[in-house]
């Protein structure tokens, strides 16, 4: 637990636990499901392995979390937090809407698609999409890959050595933007702000097979 605001406010003991810094993005990559610790550290890549176990620890100790076998799932507790995590993220897509080149991360963003791909929509056999990012610098990879079947889908930082289907060239912001549904994808290969390589069929398919975040249905707040 964190430090105590020594009262019986129900928001301050709640908060005792929950307002440390990182606690609730993990429960909010456990609502998705079950996660292994990597699959954990996949979708918190800034969080460091030691404090990643730190706080599983703390929301285990607590009965928010619990662990069976390898993998990491929210209690009947936790579970009452999903609502209190998407109300944060449509608030925060709503009101905060500023996103610095530092909240820019072309992994994390990877993770994302790869978490939201559409199987059902896929072309029979193996469809790899390969993603080149025009403004990401080093130490960062601007080139990534999703090899995807109707049944399974794996993100590559290195050329997994298959036929390409469809590349897909943007700034990594414009496809963050695209997957919050800050952007669409018509709007953006209309304007030349993202290309697609590849045949027609599946350049025409391509934005099908990767749904938008959840918050992407959010009404934004009139500017």
């Amino acid at each position: 637990m964190g430090a105590s605001y020594h009262s019986f406010c129900p928001v301050a003991k709640a908060m005792e636990l929950l307002d440390e810094r990182w606690t609730m993005l993990v429960v909010n990559e456990l609502t998705h499901g079950p996660r292994r610790f990597n699959e954990l550290r996949r979708g918190l890549p800034r969080m460091s392995p030691t404090l990643l176990s730190k706080r599983l620890h703390q929301l285990s100790t607590a009965g928010v979390v619990a662990r069976d076998a390898d993998e990491y799932h929210l209690t009947e507790a936790g579970q009452e937090l999903s609502p209190v995590v998407t109300a944060l993220g449509a608030w925060g897509i709503r009101w905060i809407g500023h996103l610095g080149d530092q909240d820019l991360n072309p992994k994390l963003l990877m993770w994302h698609l790869y978490e939201h791909v559409e199987h059902e929509e896929l072309p029979a056999g193996r469809t790899v999409v390969e993603f080149c990012f025009t403004d990401v610098r080093p130490p960062h990879r601007h080139r990534w890959w999703l090899v995807l079947t109707r049944s399974d889908a794996d993100v590559c930082d290195a050329d997994p050595g298959f036929d390409v289907s469809v590349t897909v060239e943007s700034t990594l912001r414009r496809m963050v933007e695209i997957f919050r549904g800050d952007s669409s994808w018509a709007g953006a290969l209309r304007s030349g702000a993202v290309t697609l390589h590849g045949p027609a069929e599946l350049r025409r398919a391509m934005p099908g097979w990767i749904r938008q975040s959840g918050y992407a249905a959010v009404p934004r707040r009139a500017t």
